[in-house]
């Protein structure tokens, strides 16, 4: 069976290419006639007679023709009127192609046209403007009918009626504004629609029910701006629907769920911003998906490609802005083969996305701005694991970060080089520096990291605040932190503008990102507007105190109070000496408190709390920079403690060195009583106990007792006591 399919593809496309042969019949004049190759629109292989009288210049059908024609080129003439009766003598007539000509009305082509035979009819590209009805009832075996590029402005509810028999209908490229249902009432059987290229900004609610047997559906540069959720209603055999080239803002995911048996999705070329969790989810038969050509697509959430089990090929590619994949983005793709994420602005692919890929064997990243650290390590060269996926183009698959590895090609990379962790990295991509929203609107300000540790990102509003909790209102219920990162504004305000600054951080440190966001003031509103509302990020009158709450030897605590919101703070600090370095570090947005450490003890110092915007901002005013003036307060670190000498002794050895003590004066008083009784001379006594190593202490004597000195005596212990 497989040798007999390749042989049949492989005649197929012999027959397509090969030289057409000639028709020897009389054939009218400059004309041409041969046998070519045609295919019926339900893909029948015929050879066809055909006369060719293409770009002659015609202003009437040419004549005299061969009776068994079986093809009849009129492209690219001057026709405007037809005589039906040349045709009726071609009882085989299948193809007639008028396109390219002048005809402005169907009644002079349709009307008293009687050809059985005729499957396929070609008027492209004339000044066709209206459609009345029943344009078409006299050819009822018609099944293609192709009427895109002419002037279509309207078309009556019946005008296919008859054409029962109709496969292929193109009306794309009209100046057609709605669709209406009842049009395709009669075409039950019609299994291609192209609408494309129509100015229709919506589609009727289950404007398609009547088309049970369609199995592709273009919608393609229309304008589309949305889609109801019961729109697809009633295309259960739809296989392939293209959105190419509209507006749409998100994915129509509650529509897309109506079409079962959808085979092929294009969502190319919209205005779509996230890919959210669940946009393109439980679509079983679901083979290919476009994701391309995204001007403002900036983000893929977690889940937002779910179980779709029969997935083969993913396209998301030329997205400038795209720069986050979330670790798990990709849920349920458990026959994925190739992915292509080309030309974006991506710096990495997380390494839990690829896991999550079982059968992936080809992945195209050249042309992103790729980061070659701890979340790349599944590409480098030694890295072993069970699978190799190919690069795409892997020459051109290069490093732009670390310094150190610019330019290298991935694969050539080892782990080795590659970083253990990773800092949070906000992509430039992520975040526009000006955003500008209408009063009462509502505005998304979206920020993204990827980082190992995964890090938690916050915002710093306009006044200094810190909204850093999900699914929660802030303050007067105007902020709405989202997961991932996502601030929402609701109903915003004059007082919402201002600077917003998005921190991503872990415990290796911290990235950051600021936008302007400027409200355009209702009309009716003639109050004069502060400059701080007209003017984004301008600087109002600040009142900083910056206050040493606690100081040691070796640390202070410093604190503050911000009223705006300030992404460049800087704190500065010094010793007071004329040889001590200075030193400075940024703050980020929203901090108040700081622990200065590594201080010398007992040392006077500076610290200066500087805020501002970036250097090179628009909004450096002379008033600016004077509001701005660094806040500085001085203190001395506390003097290291000199250490004192003492003696503790526990109950037991105290107790026994008082009985030792009494023990000692006792044989002390004895050994004095003797040498008294004896008669000896003190100084003979000293004599005896000195050659015995003996210990002097001194001791002072008071009162008037013969028997004692009456300053002072010299007692003396013998050693061995």
């Amino acid at each position: 069976p497989d040798l007999t399919l390749y042989l049949f593809l492989l005649l197929r496309v012999c027959v397509c290419v090969c030289v057409s042969l000639p028709w020897h019949v009389p054939c009218p004049g400059r004309c041409v006639c041969h046998i070519k190759p045609w295919f019926s629109p339900d893909s029948v292989y015929h050879e066809a007679p055909t006369v060719d009288c293409n770009d002659l210049l015609l202003t009437g059908l040419p004549w005299p023709l061969p009776f068994g024609t079986h093809t009849l080129h009129l492209q690219g003439n001057n026709l405007s009127e037809m005589d039906a009766g040349v045709l009726h003598g071609l009882p085989n007539l299948t193809d007639l192609d008028l396109s390219q000509n002048h005809f402005s009305h169907v009644r002079a082509i349709a009307q008293n046209l009687s050809l059985p035979s005729l499957l396929s009819l070609h008027l492209e590209e004339n000044h066709l403007s209206h459609l009345p009805e029943a344009s078409f009832s006299s050819l009822l075996a018609l099944q293609e009918l192709l009427l895109s590029h002419n002037n279509l402005c309207s078309i009556a509810p019946g005008a296919f009626t008859g054409l029962s028999s109709l496969l292929r209908l193109h009306i794309n490229n009209n100046r057609l504004t709605t669709i209406n249902p009842m049009w395709f009432g009669p075409l039950q059987n019609l299994e291609v629609l192209m609408l494309g290229g129509n100015p229709v900004e919506t589609l009727p609610e289950q404007g398609f029910l009547a088309l049970k047997s369609l199995r592709s559906l273009i919608l393609g540069g229309m304008g589309l701006r949305g889609l109801a959720d019961n729109a697809l209603d009633g295309l259960e055999g739809l296989e392939s629907l293209s959105f190419y080239d509209n507006l749409l803002i998100k994915v129509p995911s509650r529509a897309l769920r109506r079409v079962k048996g959808l085979k092929f999705l294009d969502l190319n070329k919209n205005r779509i911003k996230v890919i959210n969790t669940g946009d393109v989810r439980d679509m079983v038969h679901l083979k290919e998906l476009g994701l391309n050509n995204m001007e403002e697509l900036m983000s893929i959430e977690r889940a937002a490609l779910e179980n779709l089990p029969e997935l083969t090929k993913l396209e998301i590619t030329n997205n400038p802005r795209l720069s986050f994949i979330h670790p798990q983005a990709f849920a349920q793709l458990s026959r994925l083969e190739s992915l292509m994420l080309n030309s974006n602005c991506l710096s990495t692919l997380h390494h839990r996305t690829m896991s999550s890929l079982p059968r992936l064997q080809e992945v195209s990243l050249h042309s992103n701005p790729l980061r070659c650290d701890c979340l790349f390590h599944w590409a480098a060269r030694d890295q072993r694991t069970s699978r190799v996926v190919r690069f795409i183009q892997p020459q051109a698959t290069l490093c732009s970060e670390p310094p150190e590895l610019k330019a290298r090609r991935v694969r050539e990379v080892s782990s080795g080089e590659m970083s253990a962790s990773c800092l949070p990295t906000i992509p430039t991509a992520s975040l526009p520096s000006n955003v500008g929203v209408r009063e009462g609107g509502k505005l998304l300000l979206h920020c993204r990291a990827l980082a190992d540790p995964q890090p938690q990102l916050y915002w710093v509003t306009p006044s200094g605040d810190s909204p850093r909790w999900s699914q929660g209102d802030f303050a007067t219920k105007r902020y709405w932190l989202l997961p991932e990162g996502t601030l929402e504004i609701r109903k915003v305000t004059p007082r919402e503008a201002g600077l917003y600054t998005c921190i991503a951080e872990n415990t290796l440190g911290a990235d950051t990102r600021s936008v302007t966001v400027a409200v355009q003031r209702r009309q009716k509103t003639r109050r004069r507007a502060p400059a701080s509302d007209l003017k984004g990020p301008s600087v109002l009158r600040v009142e900083t105190s910056l206050k040493v709450m606690e100081s040691g030897e070796h640390y202070a605590i410093l604190s503050w109070q911000n009223r705006r919101n300030y992404p460049s703070t800087r704190l500065s600090w010094q010793a007071v000496s004329s040889d001590a370095p200075a030193y400075s570090t940024r703050i980020l947005a929203g901090t108040h408190s700081f622990n200065l450490t590594h201080l010398q003890a007992g040392t006077f110092y500076r610290v200066c709390l500087h805020l501002g915007t970036s250097e090179g901002s628009k909004h450096n005013s002379k008033r600016s920079k004077a509001s701005r003036k660094p806040q500085c307060i001085s203190f001395r670190t506390k003097q290291v403690a000199e250490p004192r000498a003492s003696l503790q002794l526990s109950p037991e050895l105290t107790s026994t060195a008082a009985t030792l003590l009494m023990i000692l004066v006792l044989i002390l008083m004895l050994l004095a009583g003797q040498g008294w009784d004896s008669g000896k001379h003190p100084s003979a006594l000293f004599q005896e106990i000195k050659s015995h190593k003996s210990l002097v202490i001194m001791q002072k004597t008071h009162g008037s007792n013969k028997n004692q000195p009456k300053r002072s005596e010299k007692l003396l212990f013998h050693h061995d006591c």
